[in-house]
């Protein structure tokens, strides 16, 4: 008896000797409330006890890697090191002695296979490519503006990417002005390091990539509530303000405005059953008066960026006929809606998303003029699942023993399937000649099913490989256009 006393008095001990440590990197407060649980054990100790101290322990990780995760958007200060030089999984990063000062250097390189099993896409798709080149510059200045610089060289052409600065006055309160992200499709906020297929979803078609305007945005009620509005420039479905008729520069005089609101209600418990749930709603808006030379509408494109539907554009010019300017552009009404969720417990993770653009179109055609209001929309939903028992997040995944030669360590392997849907309104099809899209060669919908195999060797370095079916409602001449099967690999490098 006298041994098994002695026993449960020194099991909280042992235990406060493992744990203290990991609280130094935890909130103060509750590592400081934990820490006197643990040397001051009661005299009532029992396993309760030590179940209860672990729960606390596993919110406090989960806090953790929320704020890894809130490194990689928009108007977030990124990590401050010690003073001095570092090199390390983040990049490298140089600190002023107080903290206050950062300056990151950083890169994302993505090289990808494409290769197509059908035998209606063309043998010239199947390529390699560098899809994603990104040098990154970014930094923390007086501990309030942040600020990032970040081109792409991929795909054969240079682009500036994000070129913005921000100002985090109060956690509710962050300015964010120049090129980013607008706050709408959930796939598209999430890096496309840490996306889990290899190209985003049908969704992501319908909304903008980046645009230049001013955002503000913050966290309420401890992070479980995310605000942001702001005012672009706007731009068509899919694309950035790079592929405006003027690049990077307004095309309609008029501004969209773009809101988001996402609620983590349980953001801080101590249940990772419902800590990792999160869910929200965005949009944009905006009222223009169209003209054929700066209203560009967008086309839409398979996982293997085939492109499926497009609208009509002008006429080219033959020997008995000049060009005509008589496509279809973009003229009245543009509302986007965003309804998005996801889930992460353990090792599972779940990400859907629906969204719905009602777009004015218009078109001058042999001296018919029309025009009308359609409505596309896009869903998806995704799972994930970590075989190696890391936790999934919507941030990137971090092995929990990484990859060596000749070492114990063999990554994180992470499985994924998805299902997706694009639908083009019918009355885009309608009036024949003089319709807005030509059915013999725009499909009305496309439908989509993946899977696909993700190996982390650490955090850095990640290999991916999917297999994409998509089938199609129209699209050729007296029917359907033939189904797209697509086999792709991905060799990344992150920091």
């Amino acid at each position: 008896m006298l041994l098994r006393a002695c026993a449960l008095r020194l099991a909280p001990l042992t235990l406060a000797a493992v744990t203290v440590p990991l609280l130094a990197v935890a909130p103060a407060a509750r590592a400081q409330n934990a820490a006197q649980d643990l040397a001051q054990p009661s005299a009532q100790a029992s396993a309760d006890d030590i179940q209860s101290l672990e729960r606390r322990l596993k919110a406090d990780e989960q806090r953790l890697r929320e704020l890894e995760r809130r490194q990689h958007e928009p108007g977030r200060a990124i990590s401050n090191d010690s003073g001095g030089v570092r090199w390390g999984p983040k990049g490298l990063a140089l600190t002023s002695a107080d903290g206050s000062n950062v300056l990151r250097l950083g890169a994302l390189v993505q090289a990808d296979g494409r290769y197509f099993t059908d035998s209606a896409t063309s043998s010239t798709s199947n390529t390699w490519l560098l899809r994603r080149v990104r040098p990154i510059l970014q930094g923390t200045v007086d501990d309030i503006y942040d600020f990032k610089l970040m081109p792409d060289f991929g795909g054969g052409k240079t682009i500036v990417q994000d070129a913005f600065v921000a100002a985090r006055f109060k956690p509710w309160l962050t300015v964010t002005a120049g090129k980013f992200k607008p706050p709408v499709g959930l796939e598209r906020l999430q890096s496309a390091a840490d996306n889990r297929f290899i190209e985003r979803a049908m969704p992501t078609d319908l909304v903008p990539n980046r645009d230049i305007g001013v955002q503000l945005g913050g966290d309420l009620a401890g992070g479980r509530v995310n605000y942001s509005v702001g005012l672009f420039n706007g731009v068509a479905d899919g694309t950035s303000s790079d592929n405006n008729p003027t690049p990077d520069f307004g095309s309609t005089g008029k501004g969209d405005v773009a809101a988001r609101i996402f609620l983590r209600p349980f953001l801080l418990s101590a249940s990772p059953a419902l800590s990792g749930l999160g869910f929200g709603v965005a949009g944009t808006y905006v009222r223009m008066t169209g003209s054929p030379a700066n209203t560009v509408l967008a086309s839409y494109k398979t996982s293997g960026q085939q492109t499926f539907f497009s609208y009509r554009g002008n006429s080219a010019a033959t020997l008995t006929q000049p060009a005509l300017s008589n496509g279809s552009y973009a003229s009245g009404e543009r509302l986007r809606l965003a309804p998005q969720l996801y889930y992460y417990a353990g090792p599972l993770g779940l990400l859907a998303e629906y969204t719905r653009v009602r777009q004015g179109v218009a078109r001058l055609n042999s001296g018919v003029a029309r025009s009308t209001l359609l409505t596309n929309s896009a869903w998806q939903a995704q799972l994930s699942w970590l075989a190696t028992g890391e936790h999934e997040s919507f941030g990137g995944v971090t092995p929990d023993r990484p990859f060596r030669v000749g070492g114990p360590g063999w990554g994180a392997l992470e499985l994924v399937a998805r299902v997706q849907e694009l639908t083009v309104d019918r009355r885009a099809f309608a009036g024949s000649g003089n319709s807005f899209a030509n059915a013999a060669s725009s499909a009305q919908r496309a439908r989509g099913a993946g899977i696909g195999i993700n190996w982390y060797l650490n955090r850095n370095l990640k290999w991916a490989l999917d297999y994409e079916l998509t089938r199609f409602n129209g699209g050729a001449l007296g029917g359907d256009r033939p189904d797209e099967k697509a086999l792709f690999t991905r060799f990344q490098i992150a920091f």
